[in-house]
């Protein structure tokens, strides 16, 4: 058995499941259980409902600026023990330790610092009319919200959710995945520490199926912030229609990399493109992966980003030199290769990569993939259509703009796309007709967290971030008075 049992977190006290049902959690680096965390079931979800209820009252009354202090103080908590988080959380996940320590762990510390100051200074809105009154805005907290976050991004995007909720007043039942269940865990124990009221934060660890569907299904939750896939997405959808909660879903991707003739494509700008594919082992969803390059210069750019894809290290996350590390899980491995065979028989020539890697040492059983490459397929084939979520990039060549708003437009998904121009004119007007959330011009993933964060079509509904989290978890309250 497991050294290393992870519990929930309920009304400020940290608990097994009330079934006493646990669930492996596997190191993807090799592929051994080295945790169990709670596989929670309704029950589980109702205990954490009602502490929170009896909590959220007394939340909603306290000061703003004491919310503030406290969520400050756990992003403290969780910066003294960065190594510690990163560590945990590259053992959970398959990341790099370099990638958790330079980016996740910091991301999760910037969530929390910065809804605690943006609620501070949150502004209402006031509005006076000619007729001798005056109209003012209330923003009141929900109550009891859900918030349910993926593997790919464990901590970071698990307090990207909880921040917002916790700074406008509500109390929280929040769901990480139970396949990196770890630094949710971690953050539940420090929370205590930090200060935090019973009830005010409650983790219920467990599968998507039942703790996630029992959140969703709560009738006392007013809620949910769900990150994950579309068809999740799409269910949890139609169950919170009828009850009428609120929504904010962040989906799926299949993200255009706009390259064109005259884009300044030195090595840095380079090794963002590289990267834009790859990094993460390409489970981000805002990877490009598919790659766009104007056809005047197709062959000499494959040439420069295969020699750079080529030279990217897969290998032991505890390596500082491996710049990719494993896939999250069995099931996830399997998938990825099923993709990669499938460009193989829609007649994709693979340029690199395409088989598993297999490490020596403490990695002998993990679950890797080397960083692949494919051309020579048309955009409606099933590889350039579907989610991968892995290390897969595509290369596709074409004429001109119209040509490439098409293409990159060409697709269900509407998440975020990227563009490479030296011609202002044209990135404004790629701008204005790329239909995706986000759009990157010359960069790729350079965040500002006051800009609003989400996808259209089949990536999502609503937006995160900045003042958008805190709507969401708000009721708006007119209030007219005549003078």
């Amino acid at each position: 058995m497991p050294s290393t049992r992870l519990a929930n977190l309920i009304d400020g006290r940290l608990q097994a499941p009330l079934d006493d049902r646990w669930l492996d959690v596997h190191e993807p680096a090799t592929g051994a259980v080295f945790a169990q965390c709670p596989d929670s079931s309704a029950a589980d979800v109702d205990a954490a409902v009602h502490a929170a209820q009896k909590a959220a009252p007394g939340w909603a009354a306290t000061p703003v600026e004491e919310r503030a202090r406290l969520l400050h103080r756990l992003a403290d908590l969780i910066e003294a023990r960065l190594d510690e988080f990163a560590e945990l959380e590259s053992r959970d996940s398959g990341k790099p330790v370099a990638l958790a320590k330079r980016l996740d762990i910091p991301r999760a510390v910037s969530n929390l610092r910065f809804f605690a100051s943006a609620v501070v200074g949150w502004e209402s809105e006031s509005h006076a009319m000619e007729t001798g009154a005056i109209n003012y805005t209330l923003r009141r907290p929900l109550g009891v919200v859900g918030c349910i976050s993926p593997w790919n991004l464990p901590l970071y995007l698990f307090t990207w959710k909880i921040a917002p909720a916790l700074a406008s007043g509500n109390a929280v039942i929040a769901k990480p995945s139970e396949v990196t269940p770890c630094t949710a865990a971690l953050l539940g124990a420090l929370s205590i520490e930090a200060g935090f009221p019973p009830g005010v934060l409650n983790i219920v660890q467990g599968r998507g199926a039942g703790t996630g569907q029992a959140i969703v299904e709560h009738p006392a939750i007013k809620a949910v912030s769900f990150t994950g896939s579309t068809r999740t997405g799409a269910s949890i959808a139609a169950t919170a229609a009828p009850q009428f909660k609120k929504l904010s879903l962040e989906l799926g991707g299949k993200n255009p990399a706009i390259v064109f003739a005259d884009a300044e494509l030195t090595d840095e700008h380079l090794d963002t493109i590289v990267r834009s594919g790859f990094a993460n082992q390409g489970e981000i969803c805002l990877c490009g992966s598919r790659l766009l390059v104007q056809r005047s210069i197709y062959d000499q750019f494959r040439e420069r980003y295969l020699a750079k894809v080529k030279a990217l290290r897969v290998g032991d996350p505890q390596d500082a030199s491996s710049d990719l590390g494993a896939m999250v899980s069995s099931e996830h491995f399997d998938k990825v290769m099923r993709c990669i065979a499938q460009a193989r028989e829609e007649g994709g020539q693979i340029l690199c990569g395409g088989d598993a890697v297999k490490l020596n040492g403490r990695c002998t059983d993990g679950w890797f993939i080397a960083p692949t490459v494919v051309e020579s397929l048309s955009n409606d084939t099933q590889t350039n259509q579907q989610e991968i979520f892995g290390p897969v990039v595509t290369l596709i060549p074409f004429d001109d703009e119209a040509e490439a708003i098409a293409l990159a437009n060409g697709t269900g998904y509407g998440l975020a796309a990227s563009l490479w121009t030296r011609d202002l004119s044209r990135a404004h007007r790629m701008g204005a007709h790329l239909e995706f959330g986000i759009v990157w011009i010359n960069c790729w993933l350079l965040r500002d967290l006051r800009t609003p964060f989400g996808g259209s079509k089949q990536s999502g509904i609503g937006r995160e971030g900045g003042g958008e989290a805190l709507r969401f978890f708000t009721e708006p309250r007119n209030i007219c008075i005549r003078y």
